[in-house]
């Protein structure tokens, strides 16, 4: 059974940082393409970022640009996002996932929370005004 473990959230006033960690167990992690989403209260759960098995292709939305930024540890078996100039509206529980791309190109980048397999507990990220 895959794990993915995260860690790293918290509170903090806007325009500060945290950084979240993810560390993954029991897969091949190189294999294995992964996402940071985030979900708040009454909303859908959305992407905010990705990296490909290999790191070399990462996508991130419009309303994290410049600020979120995704990176991968494939000999440490973990994924990180770095969060700067928070914002109250990034207040939202953020989940780790993790999706097999073994057979894929190493630039192939599922962007979709249905693509992703594997689902970490999730860590509470709260920024006040």
């Amino acid at each position: 059974q895959v794990q993915l473990v995260e860690s790293g959230g918290g509170l903090v006033q806007a325009g500060g940082s945290l950084r979240l960690s993810c560390a993954a167990s029991r897969l091949t992690f190189s294999d294995y393409a992964m996402g940071w989403f985030r979900q708040a209260p009454g909303k859908e759960r959305e992407l905010v970022s990705a990296i490909s098995k290999g790191g070399s292709n990462i996508y991130s939305p419009d309303f994290v640009k410049g600020r979120f930024t995704i990176s991968r540890d494939n000999a440490n078996n973990a994924v990180y996002l770095q969060m700067n100039s928070l914002k109250p509206e990034d207040t939202a529980v953020y989940y780790c996932a993790a999706t097999p791309t073994t057979y894929s190109s190493g630039s192939y980048l599922p962007i979709r929370s249905d693509d992703y397999v594997h689902w970490g507990q999730g860590t509470q990220v709260t920024v006040s005004s």
